[in-house]
C-alpha cells in the first residue's frame, strides 16, 4: 500500500480547509482557530468523514492547523504549472516550458504561505529545495508521457463549481480541467501527483470525480461523458470511467445520507475515531483516542 499522496489542493485554493499533515502527532492544538459548523461539502471533506468522523471534526469544526506537507505543497505547485502551461500556444507547451514554470510557482506559494519555509529548515545551500523541485520535474515529465498538451485545448482550468441541491445541501470544489469535444461531450480531468492507488483506495478517488460530475450535471444539465484521473507518480497512469445518470443520482443519495450523519454528529458532539490504514499519515494522532490521545473539548453547543 502506498501513502495517500495523491494530493488534492482544495485547501490551498479555498484558504478554508487545512490540508493533510506530514505524519503522526504533528498538528498544533495550541494554534486553534475559532470553531465553525460546516455549511457545505467538498470531495475532500466528504472523504474525511467517511474515513474517520474525528478527523473530519478536527479539520472542519475545531480547525486545528496541520503543518506544511512536502507532498501536498508539491502537488499544489505542479497543479499550478499544469494550469499555466496552457497559457502558451499549442506547439510551445513543452517539458522545458513546464520546468521553467516550476520555480516561479513555488516562489508564489512561498510568498502566500511563508510557513512553507518550514519544509526545508536546515537547507542552507538549497540542496533540499533543489531535490524537491527535481522530484516535481519528474512528475511533470511523466505527464508528457501520458498526455500531449499541444493537442489539447481545455474549455476550463481550475474551475470552481458550487451548487445547492433541493435539500439545501451545498456542494463545492475545484475541477482541474474540463475538456469539451467538438460534438459537445464533456470530459472531467483531475491530476494526482501520487501513484495510481490500489483497489482499496481507487473507489475514493473516483468518488471525487463522480462528485464533480454531479455538481456539473446539476449546474449545466449535462452528464459528463468521461471522468479521467491522471496519476503522475510511480511511472504514471490514466484511470477513466464513463458515468451515467444513475451513477450521479446514487452519489447524490450518498451525499445526502452523509450530510445527515454529519448533522447528527454536530447535534450530539459524537465524532468517533475510526482506526484505518490512513492513520499512519494522520497528523492528529496525539489527539486521537485510538492512539492514547485526548481530543480537545467539543467547541460547539450540543442538543439537549
Amino acid at each position: 500500500m502506498h501513502s495517500p499522496d495523491t494530493v488534492s489542493t482544495e485547501a490551498v485554493r479555498t484558504g478554508t480547509d487545512p490540508g493533510p499533515g506530514t505524519g503522526p502527532g504533528t498538528a498544533d492544538p495550541g494554534a486553534v482557530r475559532p470553531a465553525t459548523a460546516p455549511v457545505a461539502l467538498s470531495p475532500s471533506r466528504a472523504g474525511d468523514f467517511m474515513t474517520c468522523p474525528l478527523l473530519y471534526r478536527l479539520r472542519v469544526i475545531d480547525r486545528i492547523p496541520e503543518p506544511p506537507s512536502a507532498a501536498a505543497t508539491r502537488g499544489t505547485v505542479v497543479h499550478a504549472v499544469l494550469e499555466r502551461l496552457f497559457d502558451a500556444p499549442a506547439g510551445r507547451r513543452t517539458p522545458e516550458a513546464a520546468r521553467a514554470l516550476l520555480r516561479p510557482a513555488w516562489e508564489e506559494q512561498l510568498a502566500k504561505r511563508p510557513e512553507l519555509a518550514e519544509l526545508f529548515p536546515g537547507d542552507v545551500d538549497g540542496t533540499e529545495l533543489a531535490n524537491w523541485l527535481a522530484d516535481a520535474e519528474k512528475l511533470l515529465d511523466g505527464w508528457f508521457r501520458l498526455e500531449d498538451p499541444n493537442r489539447l485545448e481545455p474549455a476550463e482550468r481550475e474551475l470552481y463549481v458550487e451548487t445547492e441541491l433541493e435539500s439545501g445541501l451545498r456542494l463545492r470544489g475545484y475541477v482541474d480541467r474540463v475538456d469539451v469535444a467538438p460534438t459537445g461531450e464533456v470530459r472531467v480531468v483531475d491530476y494526482k501527483t501520487g501513484r495510481a492507488p490500489s483497489r482499496d483506495f481507487e473507489g475514493r478517488a473516483m468518488f471525487q470525480m463522480k462528485f464533480y460530475a454531479l455538481v456539473l450535471w446539476r449546474l449545466r444539465g449535462v452528464v459528463p461523458r468521461r471522468l479521467q484521473l491522471v496519476y503522475l507518480g510511480g511511472g504514471g497512469a490514466v484511470v477513466a470511467y464513463d458515468p451515467d445518470l444513475a451513477d450521479l443520482q446514487a452519489v447524490e443519495r450518498k451525499l445526502l445520507a452523509l450530510w445527515e450523519a454529519i448533522q447528527r454528529a454536530l447535534a450530539t458532539g459524537e465524532w468517533p475515531a475510526n482506526r484505518n490504514r490512513l492513520c499512519d499519515w494522520c497528523s492528529y494522532q496525539a489527539l486521537c483516542p485510538a492512539f492514547g490521545g485526548t481530543p480537545p473539548p467539543y467547541p460547539l453547543p450540543v442538543a439537549p
